[in-house]
């Protein structure tokens, strides 16, 4: 009897978990924590590009201290976040990485800016190596993004229409994630001047 009783609970209660869209909010879920980690790998690759590129760049513009710290303090600052998947439950931990990397993009245009004054540098085989896996790297973290974006945008929406609003709101509780948002200014177009 005790036996019948569990799998007539069973046989109830699967059905109504998958038909209230459980199912669907974790796998969306998972899918935004898996699109999270690509994000943290192509920005961790960058990351471990710049110590080479630093070095190549200073050893044929040693005077442009200023840019080169700039690049090295950026990416020490990138170093000293804590990031995981709980970041996505936390929009200031979120604000406050997307700041983070926004500098160090800033410091290594500056310092791609710096490097046109210097011919011989940009002739060095290892250099370019470096630029072009730098180009790569950049490609791969705005494909992580966007992709990023998409599974957040599927999460966000699973967990606001019905029946999935009610199973989030009284068995998850799972809060809405965040996007990657356009950095301030970034609606103008740089000017450029000769």
């Amino acid at each position: 009897m005790r036996h019948f009783v569990l799998f007539l609970a069973l046989a109830l209660i699967v059905p109504a978990l998958t038909g209230c869209g459980y199912n669907t909010i974790q796998k969306n879920d998972e899918a935004v924590i898996a699109a999270w980690g690509d994000v943290e790998a192509a920005y961790q690759r960058r990351a471990d590009l710049i110590p080479n590129l630093v070095e190549t760049v200073k050893a044929y513009a040693a005077h442009e201290k200023d840019t080169l710290t700039a690049v090295t303090e950026a990416r020490s600052k990138v170093g000293q976040l804590n990031m995981g998947s709980d970041t996505l439950n936390n929009p200031e931990a979120m604000a406050s990485f997307q700041a983070a990397q926004g500098s160090m993009s800033s410091a290594l245009s500056k310092l791609m800016v710096v490097v046109e004054k210097y011919p011989d540098l940009k002739a060095n085989q290892n250099f370019r190596d470096l630029q072009h896996q730098l180009e790569g790297t950049e490609n791969r973290i705005n494909v992580a993004r966007v992709r990023y974006n998409k599974a957040v945008q599927i999460f966000n929406t699973s967990i606001r229409t019905f029946p999935n609003n009610l199973t989030n709101n009284f068995l998850l509780n799972l809060p809405r994630r965040e996007p990657f948002k356009a950095e301030e200014g970034a609606q103008h177009a740089p000017k450029v001047k000769f």
